[in-house]
């Protein structure tokens, strides 16, 4: 079984935005590797304060040595499910800034933004994506030999969607859950913040 789960949208938006979704069913067939330069192509092409790019990538897939590390800083809810996932992205952002050698006060931002760019190109290869927060940066920074001016900021697990089927019963339930999001009246303001936007309220 492979599911979709289109957003339910208030207004048009482009197809790729209105598909993404981060499973957890992953097949564990290997991924292009065109696909996956064309991801990170994607997020090359980013846009970035003062064109700093302070994003960095560190892929490891099919279960290669750098899938392991990667997989190893994941916490123990995560390495349930990423078990089979093919390939494995540790998404890091460059924290001092070039301009100034001060702490860069945009580089989670920028790298927040390329990543989405990843994103949106996965699935426009067939692919789909599922961001990470719960990993341990500390251990990644040590066994990855990452420069202490960078940071962790999420790993990314990528792939062809599964079967949800196979899913541990409890993430089985979350993956069945309907996709929800808050209203555009509850964050989108004018005037000042928590009052909504005319450009909303107003039809």
């Amino acid at each position: 079984m492979i599911m979709k789960k289109e957003a339910v949208t208030s207004f048009p938006i482009n197809p790729m935005a209105r598909i993404r979704w981060s499973p957890r069913a992953f097949l564990e067939k290997p991924v292009e590797r065109e696909k996956l330069i064309s991801m990170f192509e994607a997020a090359r092409w980013s846009a970035s304060g003062g064109n700093e790019q302070p994003w960095r990538f560190i892929v490891g897939q099919d279960k290669d040595e750098t899938w392991q590390k990667i997989f190893s800083t994941l916490n123990e809810g995560n390495q349930e499910w990423n078990q089979h996932v093919p390939v494995l992205i540790m998404a890091i952002g460059n924290r001092i800034s070039a301009w100034d050698g001060n702490v860069s006060p945009v580089y989670l931002y920028d790298t927040g933004q390329s990543v989405a760019h990843l994103s949106i190109e996965a699935m426009s290869q067939g692919l789909h994506v599922h961001q990470m927060g719960g990993f341990s940066p500390e251990l990644a920074m040590r066994i990855l030999e990452i420069p202490e001016t960078f940071q962790p900021v999420t790993v990314i697990a990528a792939g062809y969607i599964g079967d949800p089927e196979k899913l541990p019963e409890k993430l089985k339930q979350r993956e069945f859950q309907e996709r929800q999001r808050k209203s555009l009246g509850e964050i989108v303001f004018s005037g000042k913040f928590g009052e909504t936007s005319k450009l909303i309220s107003e039809k």
